[in-house]
């Protein structure tokens, strides 16, 4: 996603009434999730999590950070659905997952595949499948 598309969905989330979010974490909350789950938030994500902290428009769930309780936690809490992942579906360690389509398919950030601007690619996962790269 670029900035400016970031820009204007923030816009809109901020001006109307048509989501439901958490609201926004706070450095301390975003620097022991980044050590919990080993990988350094920037970026859009990270004003993501700043901004809204986790939510969702009607059913599309967003995920991102409610509390600092990751181990006792649920959707949207894209930290202890990761960790969860990880566990039971050997999620690889460079994935955080950001959404979840109800079937095997998971989208998540790759923090092993950056764009020249520093933003993690967004990638499909499927256990037993091939990473696919959203362009």
């Amino acid at each position: 996603m670029s900035l400016e598309t970031y820009q204007k969905a923030k816009q809109i989330i901020l001006e109307e009434d048509i989501a439901d979010f958490v609201g926004g974490c706070t450095d301390d909350l975003i620097r022991l999730a980044e050590e919990k789950i080993g990988l350094k938030f920037a970026g859009l994500y990270l004003d993501y999590l700043k901004t809204f902290g986790a939510g969702n428009f009607e059913s599309q769930e967003i995920y991102g950070m409610i509390h600092a309780d990751f181990e006792n936690s649920s959707v949207p809490d894209a930290i202890w659905y990761t960790l969860t992942e990880r566990r039971e579906i050997n999620l690889p360690n460079n994935l955080l997952i950001i959404y979840d389509t109800g079937s095997d398919e998971l989208f998540c950030l790759d923090y092993n595949q950056l764009a020249e601007n520093g933003e993690p690619k967004i990638v499909s996962f499927v256990p037993g499948a091939e990473l696919y790269k959203w362009k």
